[in-house]
């Protein structure tokens, strides 16, 4: 039961970044990827692949485990454009 709770934090999580980068998209009126999108992302990732490990599954590891690396990537990358606008 601990782990089912843990798969659908995890799916909400990485759900919930939708929303977010819907809603600065419609303020903004054009496509926007807010940080917390990121944030959201890498999140709900390592909760995923934290549950796909207790599930034996390697499909959903390798697809949790990739994503999971380009959404670090992606906030790496933002924190060195912001320092390079210091």
């Amino acid at each position: 039961m601990v782990w089912l709770v843990v798969g659908f934090v995890g799916q909400i999580m990485f759900g919930m970044r939708f929303f977010v980068q819907w809603i600065a998209s419609e303020k903004a009126k054009k496509s926007v990827i807010p940080i917390a999108f990121w944030y959201l992302s890498i999140c709900g990732s390592l909760i995923l692949l934290v549950y796909a490990v207790h599930r034996r599954d390697p499909v959903f590891i390798l697809g949790q485990s990739t994503g999971s690396f380009i959404y670090l990537r992606n906030l790496y990358l933002i924190k060195n454009e912001k320092e390079n606008e210091l």
